[in-house]
């Protein structure tokens, strides 16, 4: 199936921003797997794109994904070049870059494991966790892989079996987030409609989560426009470009698409990216 998508969509820079853990590119397409989904996607050029699902299941779930009903172009118009060039690059820069709609259960556990780990780390983690206890599928391709395991899958491992996912110090914490779902004592789905204050302090009622996994968790997974996880990265940026402090109230509600392109565009120049 061959769709036209005007508006920013690149999918190289959403693989490397940070927010999915479970994209792989392989000889100019894109694997994409959200939850217990695989997609192939590839860029034709001119706008068009290549996907093997029908229709019908592009506009039942991968249309929602993409998030293609916001227009990030006129995000991206909200700045000022005169009133803040560095954003305004990064902006440009990072076009492309769109906030995915991933489920708030496999965002919390994919960044409760998140931790000061490196990428490669947390996507081996993952992996591991989705084949220890995930359903095995077979995708277009005729390839097998794992759907993202639910948390009474996960509840449901021992210690031992949690341990050889490579999860280290977080092995506890996913246990007890996935005890939690299961068992009803904390509804992260239910946070989609809250406000930001209530959604990042119950995350945070959570063993293991702190301020940046509950702004990761409400940004990329419960889909909170607005939040501003802050990693080492956006730190330096703050310190860096922003002495005065950071104009959040004028860039609200979308302080959190600006901050995925400053890490991009900064992350890039740091390391001689850009």
């Amino acid at each position: 199936m061959i769709k036209k998508i005007t508006d920013d969509l690149e999918l190289g820079k959403i693989m490397d921003s940070g927010q999915c853990f479970r994209w792989y590119e392989e000889d100019g397409s894109y694997r994409i797997m959200s939850g217990s989904r695989c997609l192939y996607m590839t860029e034709l050029g001119d706008g068009d794109y290549e996907l093997d699902c029908s229709e019908e299941e592009f506009d039942a779930y991968w249309y929602d994904y993409l998030d293609l009903e916001e227009d990030y172009a006129a995000i991206r118009a909200r700045i000022d070049p005169a009133e803040d060039p560095f954003l305004y690059e990064a902006c440009e820069h990072e076009k492309g870059i769109r906030m995915l709609r991933q489920d708030p259960w496999e965002m919390l556990i994919s960044f409760i494991i998140s931790q000061n780990r490196n990428i490669p780390a947390i996507r081996r983690s993952i992996e591991l966790l989705s084949e220890a206890c995930g359903d095995r599928r077979v995708d277009s391709r005729g390839r097998g892989y794992y759907a993202f395991p639910g948390p009474e899958a996960v509840a449901s491992l021992s210690e031992e079996e949690l341990t050889a996912c490579k999860l280290g110090y977080r092995t506890g914490y996913v246990h007890l987030a996935a005890v939690a779902v299961n068992e009803g004592s904390f509804d992260v789905a239910s946070l989609m409609d809250a406000d930001e204050e209530h959604t990042i302090e119950s995350l945070k009622s959570l063993m293991g989560v702190g301020d940046k996994v509950a702004n990761c968790v409400s940004l990329f997974g419960l889909h909170h426009m607005n939040a501003f996880p802050r990693d080492v990265w956006v730190k330096r940026i703050l310190a860096d470009k922003y002495p005065d402090g950071y104009p959040f109230e004028s860039y609200s509600p979308y302080n959190g698409v600006y901050q995925q392109y400053m890490f991009a565009y900064y992350r890039g120049l740091a390391v001689g990216e850009r």
